[in-house]
This record gives structure tokens, C-alpha cells and sequence, in this order.
């Protein structure tokens, strides 16, 4: 409450509307910050809506935006329905461009969208490269970090102007609560405060509670992730059912260079390209999982595993057989591995 009317019209005191922030939203906000390197850091009731808001943050009507071609299954459906509807065209490019970007720039390109390494395929983008391209033609970086974290990759030291998580998955770490968050720099802040203002989108300060609490834990639960998955994958791609593992943190992933030299860790999530094989049988391999549960998301104590399916237009992705995605969570890799191997002789007895 204010103390008299010329501070209730001043505007200067902090905290006199909800939707403005309190001080636990603002606590929140500002660790996440502290950790991305950003100038403010806004927090949105999901991952997918923070991902909706920063694009129309920085584009409008008769605006062009390049997305990457390995996105969130809902950031593409977001561009070719909402976005379209409201006169933004967007097109698909390949993840693995790089500075090469340069050829689909157009007068009115306003900006660029990275997610590395890609949904469900994990092709890992030279984000330090595509930044330059952009910012020489005026265009503005957005990025889905929520694999890498702000642990893990350092997004607006690469290059990013707006940095997106779905705080949802690793940053909240608990499955118990829906969010997601942009940082962003000194020059995106004012826009993005404004559009995030105008839209009245907020986030409880019951959330942000338990938020922060997950961001205490960020790094040693990430590090549990990484081992767990490191095991995973090395003992997976020894497989014969197996063709190959997608996990940039391997030695033979074709993204191995540039993830060695931009990201600084690597979390528990990862894909297997299996040999061909019936969907009957990686149905029964999956169905019959007794740690790894089935079902969407990721970034929480528990495993998950799933049938992976995925649209690409720009660039498209062989497989020699079925892909499943996995997260390792945080259970004892010694179960992980007897419940896969278990997976796979059912894979190959179905």
C-alpha cells in the first residue's frame, strides 16, 4: 500500500500491483538473471507461452522470422497458425546453416529463432555464428535454451538477445509447477516489459516460491542428469539394436565440436535411432518399461521414454529405424540400464 496519493501517482513505489511483480516474483526473476548474465529476466505462466511472447515481443505484422527447422513441435504449429493469422511469415531453416543463414536474410526479417540441440533430433547450432549474421542486418536472436539451462550455456554471451527456458522442465526441477521465462538484454528489455505488461501475463508468487527452490539445486541435479545419461548413452550405442544415439555430449555425435566448445555441460536428455524394426515392437519395448515412465515433458526427477515422431521441412532427417527419446532422471543408473536392457529383448522377442 502506498502512504499518501502522490506516491500512489508517482508511480515510484515497488509492488503496488500484483501483476507488476512481488517481491518473491522479483527474487525469482532476479536469480535467473544473475545466472543467464541477462538485464531483467520475465517470468510467463508456461514454457510455450514464453516462447509465443517473445516472438511477438520483437515481430509484427508484415515481418519475416527465420525458425529453425529442429523446433519444438508447438513453436512450429505457433508460427504457421497464430503467427500467420497476424501477418508474420515464417520460414524453416537448416539447424545446421550456420553463418550460411545469410542467404535467407530478407529487408524485413526481424528475427532469428535457434533451439540447440534441436527438438528430438539434437543437432547442435553454431548460435555464435547465426548471432553475428543477425545482428549486422538489425535482426534480433531468440533462443529455446531449456536443454542447455543457464548452467550449461551461456546464451547471451553467445549472442542471444532473448534467452527462453520452459522452467517448467530443469530450472523448477520437481514436476509440480508450470513456467517459463525470457532474459534478455539491456536493448530487448523495454519492449519485452511493455508487450508482458500489456498482455497482463504473470506468474504466482507460490510458484516462483517453489521455483526458486529448484534453481538451489539446478547444478547438482544437472550433473546427476548428465552421468546418468553419459552411462546411458555410451552403453546403448554398443547395442545391436541400436543404430545410433543422438547426444551431443558423445564423442562420435556430429555435434561434438561445437558443443565442446560452446556449451558447458550436458543434460539428461538424449534420442536412439534403433534399427529397423516393427512400431509393434518398440510398442511393447516401451510399454512394458518399469522405471521409465511414458509421457511428455522432461527435465524432472523422473525418467521418461517415448515414441518420437517430428515434422521437418528444411532439412530432412534419416533414420534407419524408429527414434525414441529418453530422459534420464534421477534414479540409480544400475535400474536404468537393467529396465533397458530388458526393453531391448522385448524389442527384438515382439
Amino acid at each position: 500500500l502506498c502512504p499518501n496519493v502522490a506516491s500512489l501517482k508517482s508511480g515510484n513505489t515497488p509492488y503496488v500491483y500484483g501483476r507488476r511483480g512481488t517481491p518473491t516474483t522479483r527474487s525469482f526473476e532476479d536469480a535467473v538473471s544473475a545466472l543467464e548474465g541477462a538485464a531483467r529476466t520475465f517470468s510467463l505462466p508456461s514454457g510455450l507461452n514464453a516462447i509465443a511472447t517473445a516472438i511477438q515481443a520483437v515481430c509484427q505484422a508484415g515481418d519475416h522470422l527465420l525458425m529453425v527447422d529442429s523446433c519444438y513441435g508447438p513453436t512450429r504449429h505457433f508460427c504457421d497458425t497464430v503467427l500467420k493469422r497476424f501477418g508474420v511469415e515464417t520460414t524453416y531453416y537448416d539447424p545446421l546453416l550456420g553463418a550460411d543463414i545469410a542467404s535467407l536474410f530478407r529487408p524485413n526479417t526481424r528475427a532469428v529463432y535457434c533451439e540447440s540441440p534441436g527438438s528430438l533430433t539434437f543437432e547442435v547450432q553454431d548460435v555464435p555464428a547465426i548471432a553475428a549474421v543477425a545482428h549486422a542486418r538489425g535482426a534480433s536472436v531468440l533462443m529455446d535454451n531449456t536443454w542447455g539451462t543457464p548452467v550449461f550455456f551461456p546464451a547471451l554471451k553467445r549472442g542471444v538477445d532473448l534467452s527462453i527456458h520452459a522452467a517448467t522442465k530443469y530450472i523448477c526441477g520437481h514436476s509440480d509447477v508450470m513456467m517459463g521465462t525470457i532474459s534478455a538484454n539491456d536493448g530487448h528489455v523495454k519492449r519485452l516489459s511493455d508487450f508482458v505488461g500489456q498482455l497482463g501475463l504473470y506468474v504466482g508468487g507460490d510458484d516462483c516460491f517453489l521455483a526458486l527452490r529448484g534453481l538451489r539445486t539446478l547444478p547438482v541435479r544437472l550433473k546427476r542428469h548428465e552421468e546418468t545419461a553419459l552411462r546411458l548413452t555410451r552403453w546403448l550405442r554398443g547395442r545391436p539394436e541400436v543404430s545410433r544415439v543422438l547426444y551431443p555430449a558423445l564423442e562420435d555425435d556430429p555435434g561434438n565440436a561445437l558443443w565442446k566448445r560452446d556449451f558447458l555441460g550436458a543434460c539428461g536428455l538424449f534420442g536412439v535411432v534403433l534399427k529397423p524394426v516393427s512400431q509393434k515392437s518398440v510398442t511393447a519395448m516401451i510399454d512394458g518399461m518399469r522405471h521409465f515412465g511414458i509421457g511428455w515433458s522432461w527435465g524432472g526427477y523422473e525418467s521418461l521414454i517415448i515414441p518420437s515422431e517430428f515434422e521437418r521441412t528444411a532439412r530432412k532427417f534419416d533414420a534407419e529405424g524408429p527414434v525414441i527419446r529418453i530422459h534420464a532422471g534421477l534414479e540409480d543408473a544400475d535400474d536404468l540400464l537393467n529396465d533397458l536392457e530388458d526393453g531391448l529383448a522385448r524389442l527384438k522377442s515382439s
